[in-house]
């Protein structure tokens, strides 16, 4: 905590002279236009020294700079004043009358007539007495001010905080000292006053007492009642806001809401600023088909570990009858010690029953409030330990997983495997070794186990070892890189395979050769230039085979066909099936690079794999590849300009002369607040897809009067702005929204007011919906991030921006007296 403001030495001390008639005199001939010079020399005593050139550099000290002066130093800032009559007595006392002014550090004090004592430091002021101190002013009838202590009181007062533009009247506002002070009979808002006479705030507190803290940034209210459009609706007995955008304890915008399954909801968060680097959100919130459930959630930062735990509980839920509950931890930690880096990392995240999922799937789990929690949509849960080390070229890893499966009768899922444990070991020198190779060995051993009835294979105990080797040729005109690499497996079973065997070993070798060039040119198009690429590239690999059809499948999976996967040497992902692979990959990619920048503008590719021989190793139940010539993969990426964005990939079969797979997406966001995302995702039923799907997407966020004649950039006091967002997921094969959520945003100079309407699928027959209001007052309750209605649209609206955030904090020097 910042040490108290230094007092006024004792009295028959002096750090320097506070006061200086000569140093008045000549300062008021300079300020005051047009004042008698006669007037001003009856206060001159000859022989006074002319004041110091570089006095007045003492106001312009940044206001955060001038509050952390040492206390030693504060005492000695000078003290100017001025006006158009100056009588009194060197170093004793001055009286001030026409435009007073005295100046001391970042405090100005203007009035009709002043009385300053030097030795109290004490200034008298009334008639139209305003203060400016860094920016914030307070306007009254009459004062008594200590000036350096920042000690006193003001009558009939008004005053306005310049970084949040809050303001308000007083009947008196008392000064401790220069952090804090007492505001009786007291308005506060943040809405700014137009020129109509009959202007009335369109939200306002107003309150028997506030206390105003600077220091800690927090105002806090007794005997308030908030006001909405002239309207009362909220009382508070006690009350605590913030006086700047800095994090604070106190009530979080509250949440109502409509849910298709809750019924009403309303949920009322509290935010809990611990420290620096520690909070916590409590959320109660009240259902009215099923009870009340609390949720809290606890955050903490420390230099070398963090984390979040997240708690709801709701007992007694009317929809299934009985307790729910739900928790989360997360934790990251890292340390340096003398044998090397140490890494602990902890994800766990539990539910009480298999129906959790799909009653509160438009839920966080934990508040969220003020953080991502994710949603529980999912139906598997993990519960992950990760130990790790690193010294060098070598590392080791420690993973215990175990998953949460919410089952459904209806529609069962077969869960992923626990890993009861993995263990991982890498070498992988960072220096290349002499000829220019380059090499790294990986082994890992991991106890795969899970519940037999719904996997229908046996548990087992899986040893691998991956070492590899490469040269590579590089140029600045492509490049070639051999490899070679030796894959080795052996399991252990806890049952027989259908062959009868408890144990299996594979031992297979690929080798791969990978090599690519770089064309550049410089060309002109539609007025830009532009570095131009030619990138072809060839891609072979090889694999012989060996029969894997009896060994289960425990962490695989087939990988997607794309322009990652393409240039690969296995067709899996995961170490249970290594493809016998005997193929060349072709491929060409042409770039528009921007002649200055070097920003990536446009982007086309193509690719096509040839097989040599069929790939007869597969996944279970699938068919070997025969296919001489695979899918050709086609690639488009276009961003222009900033605004605009264009991207897709097909995977096209040229012999159906058909598209199998199509990601086509394009956005345009010209500016904040708005944007504007399509995409249109199709699959056809292949060997490998089941089900296909064909789905078209839309999101937006745009300010609805720039439909009707323009959108003005900021909200101003008699006029605000409208704002539409949303998503929609629509399913083309079902011909039905499978998610959509729709909402208003309205921003006007001092509030915010949402409305959302969200409809979540949960399964293939079941949807929830509801619909969330949201106030927020400006500069008074502005902590809003994770709110229900806040949460919906940042997660499910690309690049939605929350409105106000871009709000500039203004300088001291904005309201410069």
């Amino acid at each position: 905590m910042p040490a108290p403001a230094a007092r006024r030495p004792r009295r028959g001390t002096r750090a320097v002279p506070a006061f200086r008639l000569r140093t008045l005199a000549r300062l008021a001939a300079w300020m005051v236009c047009g004042a008698p010079l006669a007037v001003l020399a009856q206060a001159t005593e000859a022989g006074d020294p002319a004041p110091a050139a570089d006095a007045a550099p003492v106001l312009r000290t940044s206001p955060r700079l001038q509050e952390t002066l040492p206390d030693a130093v504060r005492p000695q800032l000078p003290v100017f004043v001025s006006g158009d009559h100056v009588t009194g007595q060197p170093d004793i006392k001055a009286t001030i009358e026409g435009d007073a002014e005295l100046r001391r550090g970042d405090t100005v004090i203007k009035a009709d007539r002043m009385d300053y004592t030097v030795a109290d430091d004490l200034a008298k002021a009334n008639g139209q007495v305003r203060i400016n101190r860094a920016g914030n002013t307070y306007a009254g009838s009459q004062l008594e001010l200590r000036v350096d202590a920042f000690n006193g009181f003001f009558t009939d007062a008004n005053y306005r905080f310049l970084e949040t533009s809050a303001h308000g009247e007083a009947s008196r506002v008392d000064f401790i000292d220069r952090d804090r002070s007492v505001v009786y009979d007291a308005t506060y808002t943040t809405c700014q006053r137009t020129d109509e006479a009959s202007w009335q705030p369109d939200w306002i507190l107003r309150a028997r007492v506030i206390h105003l803290d600077r220091e800690e940034d927090v105002g806090r209210a007794e005997g308030a009642v908030l006001e909405f459009k002239r309207v009362p609706i909220l009382p508070f007995p006690g009350l605590s806001f913030p006086l700047s955008d800095r994090r604070k304890s106190g009530l979080l915008p509250p949440t109502v809401g409509l849910d298709s399954v809750s019924g009403f909801e309303y949920s009322q968060p509290y935010y809990w600023n611990i420290a620096p680097n520690r909070d916590a959100t409590i959320t109660p919130t009240v259902m009215s088909k099923r009870g009340v459930n609390l949720g809290t959630e606890f955050r903490y930062l420390e230099p070398s570990y963090s984390g979040e735990v997240a708690l709801d509980y709701m007992p007694g839920d009317k929809l299934r009858d009985r307790d729910r509950w739900s928790y989360k931890l997360r934790h990251g930690q890292s340390l340096d010690t003398p044998v090397g880096g140490v890494s602990l990392g902890i994800d766990v995240q539990r539910v009480s029953d298999d129906n959790y999922w799909r009653d509160f799937n438009t839920r966080n789990l934990g508040t969220g409030t003020l953080g991502s929690s994710g949603l529980l949509s999912q139906r598997l849960l993990p519960g992950r330990l990760n130990l790790g080390w690193g010294r060098g070229d070598h590392s080791l890893s420690l993973n215990v997983v175990k998953w949460q499966t919410l089952q459904d009768v209806n529609s069962p899922i077969t869960p992923p495997y626990d890993q009861l444990p993995q263990l991982h070991w890498r070498y992988a020198p960072t220096e290349t070794l002499p000829g220019g190779f380059e090499t790294s060995i990986d082994g890992d051993y991991t106890r795969f186990q899970a519940d037999r009835f719904y996997t229908g294979q046996p548990n087992a105990d899986r040893s691998y070892l991956l070492a590899q080797i490469s040269r590579p040729f590089l140029a600045p005109a492509g490049f070639i890189t051999p490899k070679v690499q030796l894959h080795t497996s052996q399991y252990q079973f806890d049952g027989m395979l259908a062959n009868g065997q408890r144990s299996y070993d594979r031992t297979l070798p690929t080798f791969s050769l990978d090599s690519g060039l770089v064309f550049e040119r410089d060309t002109r198009f539609f007025g830009r230039n532009f570095l131009q690429t030619l990138e072809p590239r060839a891609f072979y690999t090889y694999t012989p085979y060996r029969d894997q059809s009896m060994v289960p499948v425990y962490d695989t999976a087939v990988k997607d066909f794309n322009f990652s996967s393409v240039y690969t040497e296995n067709a899996f992902a995961g170490n249970d099936r290594l493809a016998d692979n005997n193929l060349l990959t072709l491929g060409v990619t042409t770039r528009l690079l921007d002649a200055d920048t070097g920003a990536e503008a446009a982007r086309f590719g193509i690719a096509q794999r040839l097989r040599f021989s069929d790939q007869n190793v597969t996944m279970p139940g699938g068919t070997p590849v025969s296919e001489r010539l695979s899918d050709v993969l086609l690639g488009a990426g276009i961003n222009w300009t900033p605004q605009w964005g264009f991207d897709s990939t097909v995977q096209y079969n040229p012999k159906t002369d058909r598209s199998l797979r199509s990601t086509v997406s394009a956005r345009y966001t010209p500016g904040n607040y708005r944007t504007i995302s399509a995409a249109y995702r199709m699959q056809k039923e292949t060997s490998l897809i089941a089900e296909p799907s064909e789905q078209v997407d839309v999101g937006w966020q745009w300010p609805l009067n720039a439909l009707w004649g323009g959108a003005n950039e900021r909200p101003t006091a008699d006029k605000g702005r409208w704002f539409t967002v949303g998503r929609l997921n629509y399913s083309l094969k079902d011909r039905r929204l499978v998610d959509s959520v729709v909402g208003f945003e309205y921003e006007a100079c001092c509030w915010i007011g949402r409305v959302v309407l969200e409809r979540l699928q949960s399964s293939t027959t079941t949807s929830t919906s509801r619909v969330m209001f949201q106030l927020e007052f400006t500069g008074f309750s502005r902590l809003s991030l994770g709110s229900n209605p806040l949460a919906s649209l940042q997660r499910n609206v690309p690049r939605y921006e929350m409105l106000g955030q871009n709000r500039n904090i203004p300088s001291r020097f904005s309201n410069y007296d």
